[in-house]
This record gives structure tokens, sequence and C-alpha cells, in this order.
């Protein structure tokens, strides 16, 4: 990767294209490519909206645009120009011989920050995946060592096969390795999600917008810590722990990777293994920052990627059959000032799949905590069950399971003494105890 070094000087631009819908205004927008540079190290020398009324499509912007734009680069000494939209390659191209600098567009930002912070053997391939996949469509002789013609003999492709075409070959084989080796973890990860499903600890599972302050209530619940910082992209790699909430011995706590909107389509595919932990949840704690002024823009980012996992759609808020209830939690109400913050407390207060919390300093943390329990144990239902006395496995799996509220004596039946047994046991405790 190493496409961009730390401590570059950058001009961040961000082309407001007329006509082209975007759930975040533009200035929003710009604020976002400007945190994404941060996130990877990069020093914003400077930060413009674009306006564009029409898109030139060798350069994006209009010739008057690329010589301001360069005017800014000589003036701020920036080496690097970061465009917050999609650029064609040969835009891309286009572009650098004009500026005679580096150009990156927001799939190659966000590409560098994953790459950076993935930590897992998996979060790596995924990484390495969707960089060569980025990378194959780069190949347009922007380099002139990609046009050489390289003789050879054999396999080696023949006579005249240009060093591009051998690179894009490369890249094609490194692909497959790649696609096997996840398609493994992908398997390893189903049966570990398996091997859960069958344990009897209910999923939580925190999802949101980057930087919403999932790591920070994560750390928080936990006493964790994982990275939790004012970065986007914090975290990458999902964590999990485990927790005890009031009623609930024992809950398993997921931490995700982040939402952004515009994530490149790659990502979209190769971190869909990573978050579909999140549809094996019991409850799924949607984390807002509350104190952004593009929060609903964000919330409905999140719903549409949890709609693209098949968690959402009519069921999104936890309507329906079989449907995960979706608790939002409404994070850095610190950060709001004090007349603002008692009215979102009382508009959260007034909806009971809404928790209003401020991570940082611990307020209302308790009152989230009591709420997800309550949520897990409310589930449940008594059931009343006969067994034999001699199935001793089937009656030690609801004690360590269920909540026993009355066993004793029933008789005797074909096969010897009965137990009658009075249960409290959620779905989930219900479907496990009929499938042993």
């Amino acid at each position: 990767m190493g496409e961009v070094s730390r401590g570059a000087r950058a001009v961040v631009v961000c082309p407001d294209v007329r006509g082209r819908h975007h759930d975040l205004e533009p200035e929003a927008r710009l604020e976002e490519a400007c945190g994404l540079a941060l996130a990877i190290g990069i020093v914003v020398a400077d930060a413009a909206v674009i306006p564009v009324r029409q898109v030139k499509p060798g350069t994006l912007f209009g010739s008057g645009q690329v010589d301001n734009i360069a005017v800014a680069c000589e003036q701020h000494e920036a080496q690097l120009v970061i465009v917050d939209g999609a650029l064609t390659p040969i835009q891309q191209r286009n572009l650098e011989d004009r500026l005679k600098r580096k150009v990156i567009d927001r799939t190659g930002l966000i590409l560098e920050i994953f790459g950076e912070r993935a930590v897992t053997a998996e979060g790596r391939l995924q990484v390495e995946l969707a960089h060569l996949d980025y990378q194959q469509s780069r190949l347009v002789r922007s380099w002139t060592h990609l046009e050489r013609q390289r003789g050879g003999f054999g396999f080696l492709g023949g006579p005249g096969e240009t060093q591009i075409e051998a690179d894009r070959r490369m890249i094609r084989q490194r692909m497959g390795r790649l696609r096997k080796e996840l398609e493994g973890v992908r398997k390893t990860r189903a049966l570990h999600r398996d091997r859960r499903g069958r344990a009897p600890w209910p999923v939580i599972a925190l999802v949101g917008y980057t930087n919403a302050g999932k790591s920070t209530l994560f750390n928080r619940l936990t006493g964790a810590d994982v990275m939790a910082e004012d970065l986007l992209f914090a975290t990458l790699d999902p964590t999990m722990r485990a927790i005890t909430l009031p009623g609930v011995d024992k809950a398993i706590l997921s931490d995700t990777v982040g939402f952004i909107s515009d994530l490149p389509t790659q990502l979209v595919a190769a971190f869909r293994a990573t978050l579909e932990e999140v549809t094996g949840a019991d409850i799924i704690v949607h984390v807002r920052d509350i104190a952004n002024p593009s929060t609903a823009a964000q919330k409905a980012q999140v719903l549409e990627v949890l709609g693209d996992l098949g968690v959402g759609g009519e069921d999104v808020e936890g309507e329906g059959e079989g449907a995960i209830p979706i608790l939002e939690v409404w994070n850095k109400i610190d950060l709001l000032p004090p007349d603002d913050a008692s009215a979102v407390a009382d508009a959260a207060s007034a909806d009971p799949m809404t928790v209003a919390i401020s991570a940082e300093t611990g307020e209302g943390v308790q009152a989230f905590v009591e709420h997800v329990a309550a949520l897990l144990t409310q589930q449940a239902r008594v059931h009343e069950l006969v067994l034999p006395a001699s199935a001793g496995r089937r009656i030690a799996w609801l004690h360590a399971h269920g909540d026993v509220i009355e066993e004793a004596e029933a008789g005797t039946g074909p096969d010897g003494p009965l137990r009658r047994i009075v249960v409290r046991l959620n779905p989930k405790e219900l479907g496990q105890y009929e499938s042993l």
C-alpha cells in the first residue's frame, strides 16, 4: 500500500456536483474528509468545497479549478491532493499530470486507513483484497516502467507481454489466493458463531457511524482497553468481551467496525464477514453521536447498511417476528449545551427503545445497562416440563441455562420416575433445549 506517508501535507477538496444527491451537506462531507486524513496522520494544509456544474470526463474539475488547486498546493507546500469523491483512473492520472502531485480519492484514502488499522489476519486479508481490486483498475500507464515490453518464453508471458499486463495477471492471481484464504476464514467465523449460537449467552452488538463512541462505551462496560480515540475508524477488527448484566449472568458484547457514507464498494464486500457478527446478535445497540449536526444523515447510513445485511427493512426497529431489537443510544450528550442536553434526555425517555448517555463521563450508562438487561429477560417465558428422572443431562442443562422456578417429583411413567420442572427460558434457550 504505502501510497501516503504520515506527516505529508495535503490539500483536501470536496467536489459538490450539481444534481447529485447526497445525505450529508458539502461542508459536513469536507469536515469528514479532513477527519479521514487526520486519522492517518496527514496534515491538512488547506480544505475547500468546489462546486462542479458539469463533470469533466478527463479531470472531474474545470480547467480553472484545477489551476486554483495547483496554486493552493504551492501556497501551502502540499505534496498531496485528496479528492473527497470517486475518481476514475483516467481522472486521477490527468490530475496528477496537471498538479505534479500525488492525488488520491476517497476510496484510496479509506483503504490507506484500513490498511494501517487492520490487526487480525482476517482484517489484513480483507484490506489487501480490497486494495488489489482498487489497484487493478488504476494500472493506466501512469508509470513508465509499466509500458516496457517483457520478453520470455514458456509459460512466462510470451514475447510482447507488457509489464502492465504482467502486473495485471499477478494481481488477478494474488486476488484469487486471497479470496480462497478469506473463504476459509469466513467458514471458521461461521463455525465460531454457530458454537456461540448454541452457547447460552446472549450477544449484544454495538453498531454505529464511525466515531460515534462505540469503543468508548465498550471500554466503559467491559473495562477493556480497545483503541478509542477521537478518530474516524479507530476500531477496525471486531472485539468481543463477556459482561454481567442485572439478572443476566453473562452476555457477550461485540464492538464492530464503524460505518461511513460512501464506503467503497470493494470494502463493503470485503468487510461483510466482519459485519455478519451483527446478524447473530440478540440485541443491536445503535450508538449515535447526538451532538453531531449530521446525526440524522448518519443514522440513515447505518440503517441502510443494516438493511443490506438483512437486519432491517420493515423490522429495523425490532418489529415483526424474529426481528432483532435495535436499541438506540444517543451518545455524547456531555458535548451539548445544558438546555439541549435536557431536551435530548426528555425525548429519549419518551421512547422505550432510546437511551441518552455520555460514554465519556458515564452519565446514563447504568440506565442503559438496566435497559439492555430488561430487553434480554423480557422475552423469557415460563414453561412447565415433565421429564424422566433418568434424563440427567437435560435436567442439568435447564439448571445451567434457564431460571428454574420449581422442581418436584411427578409420579412414574413407562420409563420410571418423572420430574416436573417449571423453568423460565427465552426463545433462544428454548430452541437450544429442544435441539438437545
